[in-house]
């Protein structure tokens, strides 16, 4: 296995993970870095890897990570922390530079083979639930699908102690916001609720836990936030409609429609399918299976219903022509929306009105 050694780490890495390990000796190293310990990162979840030599400190370089949408929670709620302290992120002296740069290029050919990330991966970068913390003000508790805050600290105000504690389902939770300590010696973790926005102060807001620039205060609720993010991308992937899934009236009711992205890659597919020929189907998702199939053999062409449609009508007839003209103006609407080309859509529109 690899290793390169960084200021913040070293990364150990093969062809399926990068190992960071993150250095915690010394009292100067940061408190975020020796919470997180080790991570160990699957290359399938890098989307891109930013190597620059030269760019560090007394000309050193610097190695940044950037992983695939919804797979670095430290990202999405860390805008305002220091970027000396992002997890995924690398700097080395110049002497060391050509090693880092041929490690990178490695690193960089096995997250360009390596296939789509599993979204739960998200959850193995985080840390593992109950997660606790403590801050002056309270604590809070996640145990993956409820979140707890409990203000029983010293500084926590009379309005907060005389509500005493406030519980979050996870399927309530929009969004978390996290602030680094500010002049007065504060930062917070606040919970974001769905159509609700914050209408106190951190110091009254039930939403909110505060922390302070004590020990590892501000670092426990940043990896707090970090962590109710990873599991809320991992319960939208769960929870999401399987494409084209129905029979039940509950699944009817989940069906993809044109609001999701995933029924116009289908529609796309379908096209894609329609194209190749001599085949042509009109099955768009969500459907139930209903649809029309044209099947050429040779000069003649005959035309089967699909499961749960009508049947169609015999060639040469009016019907047959209107039927047609529905197709057609179907391959429109897919070509209106950029999934046909203008010769594709020229083409299959040409070989249907040569049926009439």
């Amino acid at each position: 296995m690899d290793e390169l050694r960084g200021d913040q780490a070293s990364w150990a890495f093969d062809s399926e993970i990068v190992r960071v390990r993150f250095e915690t000796k010394g009292w100067f190293k940061s408190p975020l870095f020796k919470l997180l310990g080790t991570l160990d990162l699957p290359v399938g979840a890098i989307r891109e890897i930013d190597f620059r030599p030269g760019a560090g400190r007394k000309k050193g370089w610097v190695l940044q990570l950037r992983l695939h949408d919804r797979m670095d929670p430290y990202a999405a709620v860390g805008a305002m922390l220091d970027e000396k302290y992002q997890p995924f992120r690398l700097t080395g002296p110049a002497k060391t530079e050509l090693v880092a740069e041929y490690l990178v290029d490695q690193l960089r050919f096995a997250a360009e083979q390596a296939g789509p990330p599993d979204p739960a991966t998200v959850l193995s970068l985080v840390p593992s639930t109950p997660l606790h913390v403590l801050t002056s003000e309270g604590t809070a508790r996640f145990e993956a699908d409820r979140l707890s805050l409990v203000w029983s600290g010293t500084y926590a105000s009379g309005y907060k102690k005389k509500k005493q504690r406030r519980e979050f389902e996870l399927s309530e939770i929009a969004h978390m916001e996290w602030a680094p300590v500010d002049e007065w010696g504060w930062g917070f973790v606040r919970v974001v609720t769905r159509g609700r926005v914050a209408d106190a102060k951190p110091k009254n807001d039930l939403n909110v836990l505060r922390a302070g620039e004590e020990g590892n205060e501000i670092q426990q609720a940043f990896l707090l936030a970090a962590t109710v993010t990873a599991h809320q991308w991992a319960r939208d992937v769960r929870s999401r409609p399987a494409l084209g899934s129905g029979g039940t009236e509950a699944e009817e009711e989940t069906k993809p429609g044109f609001d999701d992205p995933e029924w116009w890659k289908e529609t796309a597919r379908n096209a894609v399918d329609v194209l190749r020929g001599p085949r042509i189907s009109f099955h768009l998702p969500g459907s139930g299976g209903r649809g029309a199939t044209v099947e050429e053999d040779g000069d003649e062409a005959a035309i089967t219903a699909g499961e749960g449609t009508d049947p169609a009508p015999e060639r040469g007839t009016g019907a047959d022509t209107a039927w047609i003209f529905e197709q057609i103006e179907r391959l429109g609407d897919l070509h209106a929306k950029g999934l046909l080309t203008d010769e594709e859509f020229g083409t299959k529109k040409a070989e249907l009105l040569d049926r009439i």
